[in-house]
């Protein structure tokens, strides 16, 4: 992955090794973050060249953000850490892209132009758009839903198992993959809007899922 290496900042010390929750204390950390990652391991993979593309490690990067942002409150100081180093790393991934000529994950050209644009931030009523279109389509596509968001976004899915229920946290999904599964739902919406199916049937077999 010729070009792409990370360097540590005072700052980013807090994320170069993984979370000793146990140590800590944090004993609803796995339940809240399902797919942990530290700068540190995403280093050693860069090294040993087991990432397929520059796209690949750089999501590991924003999954370490993400993370963070998931566990912590909005406005604490972990929060504003990784949100102000999420920033800077971006600036900067923008730039390596376009000094190498390559694309970004979702197709765009990192080479300048109005392909540069990164996926719009969702508004509120975006979320709230979005979380009604959810009680409108199948119960299949709403598992379609679930599944993708699971494995592009997993910080937006919270599963209990004890009430066998699955949850879809609107404010957790980033701009990128809410553009995505925005985009699925509205396809099976219909331009026009229409119901496809009825509100009860939002339990897909015995699993329920709710938004919020």
């Amino acid at each position: 992955m010729p070009g792409f290496s990370l360097h540590f900042n005072s700052h980013s010390e807090p994320f170069r090794d993984a979370v000793d929750w146990e140590s800590l204390g944090l004993y609803d950390y796995p339940q809240i973050v399902k797919r942990p990652m530290d700068l540190g391991q995403i280093k050693r993979k860069i090294e040993k060249e087991e990432y397929a593309s520059v796209n690949d490690a750089a999501n590991d990067v924003r999954l370490v953000w993400q993370n963070c942002k998931t566990y912590n409150a909005d406005g604490s100081d972990f929060y504003n850490l990784a949100d102000t180093l999420s920033t800077k790393f971006e600036d900067k991934f923008a730039k390596l892209l376009k000094e190498l000529g390559l694309e970004a994950a979702d197709g765009k050209s990192g080479a300048g132009g109005a392909g540069t644009s990164e996926a719009k931030e969702p508004s509120l009523e975006d979320k709230k758009l979005f979380a009604k279109r959810l009680y409108k389509i199948s119960k299949e596509d709403l598992g379609k839903v679930i599944i993708e968001l699971d494995s592009i976004c997993p910080q937006a899915i919270t599963k209990n198992s004890a009430e066998d229920q699955v949850e879809i946290n609107v404010d957790n999904i980033d701009a990128e993959s809410f553009s995505k599964v925005m985009q699925f739902v509205a396809t099976c919406v219909g331009a026009d809007g229409g119901t496809r199916r009825k509100k009860s049937s939002v339990n897909t077999k015995n699993k329920k899922a709710r938004t919020s």
